[in-house]
């Protein structure tokens, strides 16, 4: 049994009610984890009630009370912070009126990982000593958020507002794999002019940082991909790597930063090149993440870098067809958790 001083106490958002977060979140409790960890659900109790006696899973949920130390998760408990819903939810059936309740609990998580790393104003929510180690979220609907009015493109960038980091990398790993992206939720079209020596200098900054602080790799490797076929072929394919991505590397090498490429992407994720670095970077969300996901669907997790508090997801969006039918798989779920626990203890 883990002493109460190394137990780690870290949030878990349960994201879109109508989802399969709320699923995989009690499905998590009611197993129970081998792991220093408490886990406190930020979501309206009603709703994690209704859904677990849907499913039938015996959960016992408990507010938290923050004037207490951590305790060991044991199956069949779940500690609680409440938010309340604006309306029930129906498992599947998307209702704006709950949108801000989405974001409110992310807010909360926030707040309260900024609250433990010393940063930011006490929060205004839940009991008089609020603090976690981590945050792990499960999946929104961006769609339903959207359409409530709130203008909404994903949790890495709400995270990064929220936090007011300027700058944030979006990496998607699993236990073999780790892709970080420069650019993430843009449509193919205006990924090119984002491309800078700026953007790419930042990004492989902070995956390098992280990389060296948070995951305890002292000298990392990382692959870098091109943006166009074969790399661009020597300019016969697009000039961004000769006029932008290339110039840059070489000054991150100058720098002292391990750099591999630019290389095509249709060969970078072969064994030969993966074995020799520790992690690569994609110039676009479907550059990289379609092989991470082929190779580890289920068990990935999605990793916000840059960050001053931590924060890992499931890589896998909210299945509504899913909801409430217990057939959701909790792995990626589990191993965010696992992830959030080991960067916690470094």
């Amino acid at each position: 049994m883990a002493s109460e001083a190394s137990i780690a106490r870290i949030a878990i958002t349960a994201g879109e009610p109508a989802g399969i977060g709320p699923d995989i979140v009690l499905a998590i409790a009611a197993q129970g984890l081998d792991l220093p960890v408490q886990l406190v659900a930020i979501a309206d109790p009603e709703l994690l009630r209704a859904r677990a006696t849907h499913l039938g899973l015996n959960v016992e949920l408990e507010e938290i009370d923050f004037s207490q130390p951590p305790i060991q998760q044991r199956a069949g408990l779940l500690h609680v912070l409440p938010v309340a819903m604006a309306e029930p939810s129906t498992p599947g059936t998307l209702n704006t009126a709950n949108a801000k309740y989405v974001l409110e609990t992310l807010q909360v998580a926030v707040e309260g990982c900024l609250h433990s790393a010393g940063l930011g104003s006490q929060p205004a929510h839940g009991s008089t000593q609020p603090g976690f180690d981590a945050m792990v979220t499960a999946p929104v609907q961006k769609s339903v958020i959207n359409d409530a009015g709130i203008p909404f493109s994903g949790h890495t960038e709400f995270l990064a507002e929220a936090t007011g980091t300027e700058k944030v990398v979006m990496m998607l790993a699993t236990r073999e794999l780790r892709v970080a992206l420069a650019t993430t939720h843009l449509p193919l079209s205006e990924v090119p002019a984002a491309i800078t020596g700026e953007l790419l200098e930042q990004t492989l900054n902070i995956l390098h940082n992280d990389l060296k602080n948070k995951f305890v790799l002292p000298n990392p490797h990382i692959a870098v991909l091109g943006l166009n076929p074969h790399a661009g072929e020597g300019g016969h394919m697009g000039r961004e790597e000769i006029d932008t991505i290339i110039p840059t590397l070489e000054r991150l090498r100058a720098k002292g930063m391990n750099l591999l490429g630019p290389l095509p992407a249709d060969t970078a994720f072969n064994p030969k090149v993966l074995e020799k670095v520790d992690a690569v970077l994609a110039m676009y969300h479907d550059q990289g993440l379609p092989v991470l996901k082929y190779s580890g669907f289920g068990e990935a997790i999605n990793i916000t870098l840059g960050l001053p508090i931590i924060r890992t997801s499931v890589d896998h969006g909210t299945a509504l067809d899913l909801a409430g039918t217990g057939k959701a798989n909790s792995g990626s779920l589990l191993r965010a958790i696992e992830v959030a626990v080991e960067l916690s203890e470094g």
